[in-house]
């Protein structure tokens, strides 16, 4: 019975983590970037991890290497040791980038809620934005530990600039607030 309640109990605290993010006004759409994160709010072990594309394909874009250097930077400087070679480190930080109308962006769906663009309420649908999605997982069972949005509409910015300053944004004051969303600048 115990576990049941223990089972019920946890099912209900993520379903109203689902529900605390705070917009705050779609300041995104002003310059800022706005981060969500969530995470088991558990140290986390600093060992040797992978930067690697959420999806294979994306791995072999151009810029891919720039995007991985920009998190992998961040993750080094948290006290991880990067490697260089996919498939190595029993910790994996897959990356995902996308670039598009902020109200057409939906990234990969956090367990914050069901695929929501943090900075799409109250910001131009057609403003030109950046989203940066990273999630690490222990490779050994592919759980999650800590997953993490940022996303900007800063106008004229290039790709790869965009991703080093979304990347700075995220792991700013690591691991942040487990399921809010904040604006940073």
């Amino acid at each position: 019975m115990k576990a049941v309640f223990l089972n019920a109990s946890a099912l209900l605290l993520a379903a109203s983590l689902a529900g605390c993010s705070t917009i705050s006004g779609g300041e995104g759409a002003k310059g800022g970037t706005e981060v969500t994160r969530v995470h088991l709010g558990q140290p986390m072990a600093r060992g040797r991890i992978a930067v690697e594309a959420f999806d294979a394909a994306d791995a072999n874009m151009p810029e891919f290497g720039s995007y991985a250097a920009a998190v992998g930077a961040q993750l080094s400087r948290l006290g991880w040791t990067v490697v260089a070679a996919a498939g190595q480190g029993e910790q994996v930080a897959l990356v995902d980038v996308e670039q598009g109308r902020s109200g057409a962006l939906q990234g990969r769906g956090m367990r914050t809620g069901a695929g929501a663009t943090p900075a799409a309420a109250g910001s131009a649908s057609d403003a030109q934005a950046t989203m940066l999605e990273v999630s690490i997982k222990r490779r050994s069972d592919g759980s999650v530990i800590w997953e993490g949005r940022a996303l900007s509409a800063a106008a004229g910015s290039g790709r790869t600039a965009a991703v080093q300053r979304l990347s700075e944004a995220l792991f700013r004051d690591f691991p942040g607030e487990s399921g809010r969303t904040i604006s940073t600048r």
